[in-house]
């Protein structure tokens, strides 16, 4: 299994589960709509009033699932609030993705989050044994 390989599953998927940590140190966790890119970015809008958004400010640790019937992808990452080109980039994967993106860049406080992972774990349990792949940050970061 290649990064390539994740792109695609992760790719199949519209939804994946964030998570990250609150100030008071408990587990918080949300639905994400996300787009993935080439070099394995996911990328997800938000507004700043969630969550989400003022977690991922004071720590960009997070880590998300993804997933289809028997097969998941676990990511852990560093999220990130790109601007300029690199956000106009990252916003035209998702609109190809989501195509009511741009309908909600006019809400206000309307942001997007860049994850770069640095580890992931994809298990496949649909077959007779679980097929179970890990990689790290030499083959998942360009």
């Amino acid at each position: 299994m290649t990064r390539q390989d994740l792109v695609a599953f992760a790719r199949r998927q519209r939804y994946a589960v964030e998570a990250s940590t609150a100030a008071s140190g408990h587990a918080q966790a949300a639905v994400i709509g996300m787009a993935v890119t080439d070099a394995f970015e996911l990328v997800f809008d938000t507004l700043e009033s969630t969550r989400k958004c003022a977690n991922l400010r004071r720590d960009p640790r997070t880590a998300l699932v993804v997933w289809d019937e028997a097969c998941t992808l676990q990511i852990e990452g560093l999220a990130d609030e790109p601007a300029g080109e690199e956000l106009a980039r990252l916003k035209r994967v998702y609109f190809e993705r989501f195509a009511d993106g741009p309908e909600r860049e006019s809400w206000p406080g309307i942001t997007y989050f860049r994850v770069r992972p640095r580890w992931a774990r994809y298990s496949d349990f649909s077959g007779s044994e679980p097929r179970i792949v890990e990689l790290g940050a030499d083959v998942l970061l360009d």
